[in-house]
C-alpha cells in the first residue's frame, strides 16, 4: 500500500500599503485566492484608515501579477526550484469595487457632449 502524503501547506504572509502585514498563516495549495481574500478583511488591523469592506476590495499581488478568485494557492505559486520553505509574501492592495465607483461618478456628473474636430493639413 501507498503511502498517504501528507497535505503540502505554504505559508503566506500579505503586506499591506503602509508596509505592515497580516499573518503569517498556513495555507494549502488548494486554498483559493477568494479564500484569502476572505481571511485579510476578517484580520484587517481595526486602526488603519484605509480598510476594505468587502473581499472583492482587494487586489493580491504575487511575483507582480494579480491574482485571480477562482485560482489555487498551488496555481498561483511561482516555482523557485529547491529553495528552503520559507515565507512567501503577498502585496495587498484596496480598491473600492468599481460598480460603486462607477454608479456614484454617473450620479454626481451631468452629462455633457464631446465634439473634436481634427484638420489635416
Amino acid at each position: 500500500m501507498p503511502e498517504e502524503e501528507e497535505e503540502e501547506l505554504v505559508e503566506l504572509k500579505f503586506r499591506l500599503y503602509d508596509g505592515s502585514d497580516i499573518g503569517p498563516f498556513r495555507y494549502s495549495l488548494a486554498s483559493t485566492v477568494a479564500m484569502l481574500k476572505e481571511r485579510i478583511v476578517a484580520d484587517w488591523p481595526k486602526d488603519k484608515k484605509i480598510a476594505p469592506k468587502a473581499a472583492n476590495d482587494i487586489k493580491l499581488i504575487n511575483a507582480g501579477k494579480i491574482m485571480e478568485n477562482n485560482k489555487t494557492v498551488g496555481q498561483c505559486r511561482v516555482p523557485f526550484g529547491n529553495l528552503p520553505k520559507e515565507v512567501i509574501i503577498m502585496h495587498v492592495v484596496v480598491q473600492p469595487s468599481l460598480a460603486k465607483a462607477k454608479a456614484e461618478k454617473k450620479v454626481d456628473e451631468a452629462p455633457r457632449k464631446n465634439f473634436c474636430s481634427c484638420s489635416i493639413l
